[in-house]
């Protein structure tokens, strides 16, 4: 998808908090026609231009006069640092930020940057228990036989339902919460981590963005909790006789290929299945492939890679007892509209001079 550039037409200038403010969406979904001309009534003097991208990284790079006047950037990819000299507050539309951590603006303490944490976490966790569910049952099995309109029953001595399961979940954020709560509903005791200690009601609580009815904001789920920055101490949560493994953990220097052939060997005590709705380089590939072929975990759901793409012929397509999507966890209709509700949210706390939520620490990155 080529970049494609819609700006409104800027309405008269008042006093309030965003009257000399210039949003530029730029996002791989088409412009909300409606959904700006609502900003713009609402606070008059501010403006709104939406710049479509593509999802491919790095993107086609926008038109120069795209970025004239720009104070608030609400994007996914990193833009260049020389045309973003006004901007005071970006609001990325993914979870992790990995990406931006090089990124001149990011170093830049005077900017705000904000995730969309929260936004994607009830689709990505029914993608997390869809194919444990699947893999589990052997869905696949069925559906095969099905293209082949046969019926027969298979006689799997392998299946296996939740209820008494463990469910670990490492990094847990938004979306792991979630995760952790459709888990315990099938059943399943849930071990949290977390990189810093929660040993307090407060400290387990989460006030990242949530949709209601979803997640587990005050921490009340998980029988045990973990943490750590150490190997030694994410070797221990794995010792855990975790019977799935969720890694919902963002993407930093101390977290790249967290799991590698040591811990794949802890985790073959208990053949644990392992889910990534992360990145990809979280995993050493070639340990996974390993790990799979000879029967050391009993499967693995991967929506991301390492690498991702990954390429056409890649031997972990073929490798048994894995499930693999193209990144697509986080897709549903109401994805953008949850990150409307984020950035109006934060677009309030910016007039009133009120801490934004989902802001990135930059110290943890994340």
């Amino acid at each position: 998808m080529g970049s494609r550039v819609t700006t409104s037409p800027a309405n008269g200038h008042s006093n309030d908090g965003l009257s000399n403010d210039v949003l530029l969406v730029a996002i791989p979904f088409p412009p909300q026609e409606q959904w700006i001309a609502r900003l713009e009534a609402l606070y008059p003097g501010f403006k709104v231009r939406w710049a479509v991208q593509s999802t491919t990284f790095p993107p086609e790079p926008l038109p120069e006069e795209v970025y004239e006047d720009v104070t608030i950037l609400l994007t996914l990819w990193p833009h260049p640092i020389e045309r973003l000299q006004k901007v005071r507050y970006v609001q990325l539309i993914s979870a992790g930020a990995d990406k931006w951590i090089p990124h001149e603006l990011y170093k830049n303490p005077d900017v705000i940057l904000c995730t969309a944490n929260g936004a994607h976490s009830p689709q990505i966790a029914e993608w997390v228990i869809g194919t444990w569910l699947m893999m589990s049952h052997h869905f696949l099995d069925y559906a095969a036989q099905q293209q082949k309109q046969q019926f027969s029953r298979l006689m799997h001595l392998n299946v296996r339902d939740s209820p008494g399961l463990r469910m670990g979940v490492l990094g847990y954020g938004a979306i792991g919460r979630q995760c952790a709560r459709l888990g315990q509903a099938l059943g399943m005791e849930v071990y949290a981590y977390t990189r810093s200690e929660r040993s307090t009601p407060d400290s387990r609580k989460d006030d990242s963005y949530c949709v209601a009815g979803t997640g587990d904001p005050d921490g009340v789920v998980p029988a045990k909790w973990f943490h750590g920055s150490s190997k030694e101490a994410v070797n221990e949560f794995l010792a855990q006789d975790l019977d799935i493994l969720v890694l919902s953990l963002p993407l930093t220097a101390a977290t790249k290929y967290i799991l590698g052939r040591e811990q794949f060997e802890i985790l073959s005590r208990k053949k644990t299945f392992i889910s990534n709705i992360a990145r990809g380089e979280h995993i050493d590939t070639d340990a996974l492939l390993d790990a799979l072929r000879e029967g050391k975990i009993r499967g693995a759901a991967l929506d991301v890679t390492d690498p991702e793409p990954l390429p056409d012929g890649h031997p972990l397509f073929t490798a048994p007892n894995v499930f693999i999507s193209p990144h697509v966890s986080w897709q549903t209709p109401q994805l953008f509209t949850r990150i409307q509700g984020i950035l109006e949210q934060n677009l309030e706390h910016l007039i009133k001079g009120e801490s934004l939520i989902n802001i990135i620490n930059r110290e943890h990155h994340y």
